[in-house]
């Protein structure tokens, strides 16, 4: 399985951006999705997670401006990023789990978001 982020792009501070991030393959389903980004010259960092039956959990630095969502039915995962900041500048990256709590699939190449000021 194949994860690939989409919809990263430059934007301005205080702009918004909707990422998206769907399998390439098909016949299976996931619990969990998760959002992580590597900024220029960081370690990858948790963004944010979405459980089936739970309540979306965001890190301290983007809640309140972002907002993860999935549609089953598109079998897509999004992070809606809003307010956005020049810290966001980063690679995005999703990752899915199975009920198992196991990720499925490998990391995929991410989409780029930068944010100028």
């Amino acid at each position: 399985v194949q994860l690939q982020a989409s919809g990263g792009g430059l934007v301005q501070a205080g702009g918004s951006l909707r990422l998206s991030c769907a399998p390439s393959g098909s016949g299976f389903s996931f619990n969990a999705v998760a959002w992580y980004r590597q900024p220029p010259g960081k370690d990858r960092e948790y963004v944010a997670a979405l459980t089936t039956g739970a309540n979306p959990n965001y890190a301290g630095a983007v809640k309140g401006r972002f907002t993860i969502s999935r549609d089953n039915a598109k079998n897509t995962v999004y992070l809606q990023m809003n307010v956005l900041k020049p810290e966001d500048t980063a690679v995005y990256f999703c990752r899915l789990y199975g009920a198992d709590a196991q990720p499925i699939g490998s990391w995929g190449q991410g989409t780029q978001v930068t944010v100028s000021s």
